[in-house]
């Protein structure tokens, strides 16, 4: 199947099966669906001397990105080739406004974001299935002015988006800079998967020698370890822009890796099925933990309803067959009871209006005794310790409910014993098919 049409294909099953569950169990699915939307994502990314400009525009030929060793750009640039009917810039205000693009979630961070948010439009052939962004330096927190924004909860939805990422250190700031540290640390592993993430020192032809080199790889080598807490580090490719640099220097001495790199970049569109697949696995099985935790709250909600059903049950009919006799030992009322009625053979209306009222309040008062007292006790009790709601046998499954225990107990807070008969397992089962089944097939297309 093409690409296109399973990419189609794809958002359409997601949209009919499982999108209603997300809502259903308040679970976001915007940063998916916005994806399956639109085109593979670079996100490029670094300190604001990195060089991420200077790379998008030997990328795309001509210097679309003002470059300069200070800061020279503060805005999210998305640079992609929408059509010569389109105009050459579009700025943020349309840009979220637009149920079409992947860029409606950044409403909700106000007028300071959308103002530095732009997608600019150029004639790149390549482009026409594929988008780079720039993205503003990052900077130490120490000496940032105020952003207005969340750049890094910002910087996370961006990360989510994209099929990959680059982040750019240069040799004079080899990681050092909080914000990096930050990204690397918290923000990318949230967001995105390892395997999205390549790491690059540029501007290696400013180093006056090999072994001025040697000294920024390694104190970059070092920092990696410190900020991703790992004794191995990832791949560092090095590299320069032979437009501003000093190629001859580089070329003659010193290793580099810029056609990997760029061979990199440009095989970011065919990945993106892959990552659409990985990006639903993973979510679908948040929402499955989430949905089996659930679900396993009101099957023990109405099994302990069961209990108090046979007590209650068993309290009334015993009421409604002697309570008209304990009333009469004690007030004489009855005058004839539902028993000495029925041994005579002249039961009338009257003698069950007694017991009937004695039983519906008995049964009465057994579900107000479930619900203030025994449904409870068993929420209070399973909000103690929730984990025992799932199995945890493997390290993934323990993972994954480290992630969603806040949202499975949010839920669970706002559960009343009425909504221990809802369907869970109705919602599970679809769940479950879904992923052994629909998904399991999906990515048996993308391999053949």
């Amino acid at each position: 199947m093409h690409a296109g049409k399973l990419q189609a294909d794809i958002q359409n099953k997601v949209s009919k099966k499982i999108a209603p569950l997300f809502s259903k169990y308040n679970l976001d699915l915007s940063s998916l669906e916005s994806g399956m939307k639109w085109k593979p994502i670079v996100l490029i990314i670094g300190n604001y001397s990195s060089g991420k400009s200077t790379l998008i525009n030997e990328i795309i030929g001509t210097n679309i990105q003002r470059t300069g060793q200070a800061p020279t750009d503060d805005a999210f640039t998305v640079i992609t080739s929408e059509g010569t009917d389109k105009p050459e810039e579009v700025p943020g205000s349309t840009l979220i406004n637009d149920e079409n693009l992947p860029f409606v979630k950044f409403k909700k961070y106000g007028e300071k974001l959308t103002s530095h948010l732009i997608l600019k439009n150029i004639d790149f052939e390549m482009f026409e299935n594929m988008a780079i962004i720039d993205s503003p330096g990052m900077l130490d927190a120490t000496t940032e002015k105020d952003r207005g924004y969340d750049y890094m909860e910002v910087l996370g939805e961006f990360a989510k988006m994209a099929d990959l990422i680059v982040l750019m250190f240069d040799p004079h700031k080899a990681g050092t800079i909080k914000e990096t540290y930050a990204a690397i640390r918290n923000t990318l592993p949230e967001k995105s998967g390892e395997d999205r993430i390549i790491f690059v020192m540029s501007r290696i032809d400013e180093c006056d020698n090999i072994s001025d080199l040697v000294r920024s790889y390694g104190t970059l080598c070092w920092n990696m370890s410190q900020m991703t807490g790992r004794k191995d580090i990832p791949h560092i490719y090095l590299t320069y822009s032979p437009n501003v640099g000093n190629s001859q220097k580089v070329e003659d001495l010193w290793p580099q890796e810029r056609k990997e790199l760029m061979e990199k970049i440009y095989a970011a569109p065919s990945l993106r099925l892959n990552h659409i697949l990985e990006d639903i696995d993973r979510q679908v099985n948040e929402l499955q933990i989430v949905c089996e935790a659930v679900t396993e709250f009101t099957t023990r909600g109405r099994k302990l309803f069961m209990d108090f059903g046979k007590i209650t049950a068993g309290l009334g009919i015993g009421l409604f067959c002697f309570g008209d006799v304990i009333s009469n030992s004690i007030t004489s009322l009855p005058s004839q009871t539902l028993i000495s009625a029925i041994r005579s053979g002249d039961i009338s209306v009257g003698n069950l209006v007694l017991p009937t009222i004695f039983l519906v309040a008995t049964l009465t008062l057994g579900v107000l005794a479930f619900n203030n007292f025994g449904f409870k006790k068993l929420k209070k009790k399973t909000l103690a310790d929730s984990s025992k709601l799932v199995s945890l046998d493997t390290e993934y499954r323990r993972n994954l409910w480290t992630k969603m225990s806040a949202t499975t107990v949010s839920i669970l807070q706002k559960t009343n014993a009425r909504d221990i008969w809802h369907p869970h397992a109705g919602s599970l089962l679809k769940i479950q098919r879904f992923l052994e089944n629909d998904l399991k097939k999906y990515y048996e297309k993308l391999r053949s």
